[in-house]
């Protein structure tokens, strides 16, 4: 992997230029969007207590509340002379807090594939499990001019769990699991941070055994599942309880590929791709989506779009199983 220590040491430096730095996200956001926006701002309050340290988005979730919640809009005028940073966004379009524009300068930090580089400084690195594992490492490349707290380590450690699928996933490495140690050596307590990953309210266990009686699965091996509104209603669900559901398809054995689709309120269907062994990020930017290799999204606007993907998604299972040995 590149150390990439150059683009490390230009983006300390501006954050040090400047004295309102503003911190934002994509929309809909997830583990690691969550806790890197709010594990760096906390790393640069407490390093740099002069300074005006902000997290500032459009949307709200309630994912991850237990993290705490972001900061209340300022003024416009207050972005002119602004540093805004962009964690884990692959492109403008997906920026949650709209007036990123009216920043003096702009970096981008992700780790997603770098379709449309934007920025004044970016930083990004395909290759990592997470967002957050890179925050850590910025943490742990300038230790000794950046301080970190339990409050920061957790936020920074609960994205790195989510996004790596609780370190299970290939993106997974050394260097991962050194940072994560580095993490916990800060005094975190994980037996707290997993309690809140894992429990859930009881009509969402409800949800998931509607799940195993609805799921299909294609001929050659695409598990998939629909989530329409009114089942949404039904059980009570929170956008980000119903996108969860492509967690429940996982574990099949020969379903190498699996997908959920969940109907959002104008209509359009969410797709939420997940694999083992085969890359599906091209299947996703088939459908105006993209990710990672194994973990995807996409959007479709109708029953008959969410019905060529899936084929799209059988015949890529298909060229997979009969030109590759090795899979579960």
């Amino acid at each position: 992997m590149t150390d990439n220590f150059e683009i490390k040491k230009k983006i300390l430096g501006k954050i040090k230029q400047y004295d309102r730095i503003i911190i934002t996200r994509h929309f809909r956001p997830d583990g690691d969007a969550i806790g890197s926006t709010k594990g760096l701002a906390k790393i640069l309050k407490l390093s740099f207590p002069q300074k005006e340290v902000y997290v500032l988005n459009e949307d709200s979730s309630q994912y991850l509340a237990f993290l705490g919640g972001e900061d209340a809009p300022i003024d416009d005028e207050k972005y002119a002379d602004a540093l805004v940073i962009v964690c884990d966004t692959a492109t403008t379009d997906r920026i949650s807090n709209k007036k990123y524009a009216l920043g003096k300068e702009l970096i981008k930090i992700d780790h997603h594939i770098d379709v449309k580089p934007y920025g004044d400084l970016s930083w990004v690195e395909e290759e990592r499990s997470s967002l957050c594992e890179m925050i850590a490492d910025f943490w742990l490349t300038f230790k000794d001019e950046l301080k970190i707290d339990e409050e920061a380590a957790t936020c920074i450690f609960t994205g790195m769990v989510t996004d790596s699928g609780r370190f299970k996933f290939s993106s997974v490495d050394g260097d991962t699991m050194r940072r994560a140690a580095a993490l916990l050596d800060v005094g975190i307590n994980t037996e707290w941070i997993y309690s809140n990953l894992n429990l859930d309210d009881f009509n969402v266990f409800k949800f998931e055994a509607y799940v195993y009686k609805k799921m299909k699965i294609s001929k050659n091996g695409v598990a998939y599942i629909y989530v329409d509104k009114s089942t949404q209603k039904k059980f009570k669900l929170s956008n980000e309880q119903a996108s969860n559901v492509v967690s429940y398809l996982d574990g099949i054995k020969g379903a190498i590929v699996w997908l959920a689709f969940i109907q959002n309120a104008g209509g359009s269907i969410r797709v939420r791709l997940r694999s083992r062994f085969v890359t599906i990020n091209a299947l996703a930017e088939k459908y105006g989506g993209g990710g990672h290799d194994k973990a995807s999204g996409a959007t479709v606007h109708s029953k008959k779009e969410m019905k060529q993907m899936l084929s799209d998604a059988d015949e890529l299972v298909k060229n997979y199983k009969e030109n590759n040995t090795g899979w579960l």
